[in-house]
């Protein structure tokens, strides 16, 4: 009976194990093609509005390489992964170029504030940073950090937007 037990108990291992094999076999030539493909921009991406759009603040540098912790889908939501990341106000995403006539507040996930650029972009960002500057808040009280240990996440407006 215990020499069943064991084989079966072999039989199930090897069965496992070979489908684990089996699946990072077929996935490895997939994901070389697309790491391949795949074009990740490094240090600064200036973010700025479409030219058509009368800017009042300076446009935002932004770090990519500082937010690769977080998934990819995070901020490029309708990306498949395959392909080449489209910009947002020409993918019929956040092409709304002119601020809603009523908006019902200026951060608001609906379907008007959302497709207008400036609202996504200050909602994922602002709301992104606000969460993470709590958490870093709630660890400072926990552990005697420095200064120098600090890492400030911009939350207001000139922390994004220097001025000139």
């Amino acid at each position: 009976m215990y020499r069943l037990r064991v084989g079966v108990l072999c039989l199930v291992m090897v069965f496992i194990f070979g489908m684990a094999l089996n699946a990072a076999g077929q996935n490895k030539s997939d994901t070389k093609e697309a790491v391949e493909d795949m074009l990740v921009p490094m240090g600064i991406i200036v973010l700025e509005p479409d030219p058509s759009v009368k800017q009042k603040r300076a446009p935002v540098e932004f770090h990519h390489a500082r937010h690769f912790t977080y998934d990819c889908r995070t901020c490029h939501h309708k990306w498949e992964g395959s392909t080449k990341v489209a910009n947002c106000t020409t993918s019929k995403c956040h092409d709304l170029l002119k601020a809603p006539k009523k908006p019902t507040k200026y951060l608001t996930y609906t379907e008007k504030g959302i497709k207008y650029y400036k609202y996504a972009y200050h909602q994922n960002c602002i709301g992104c940073h606000k969460e993470i500057k709590v958490k870093q808040e709630k660890m400072e009280m926990l552990y005697k950090t420095s200064e120098k240990q600090k890492k400030n996440v911009p939350t207001s407006c000139t922390e994004c937007h220097p001025k000139e």
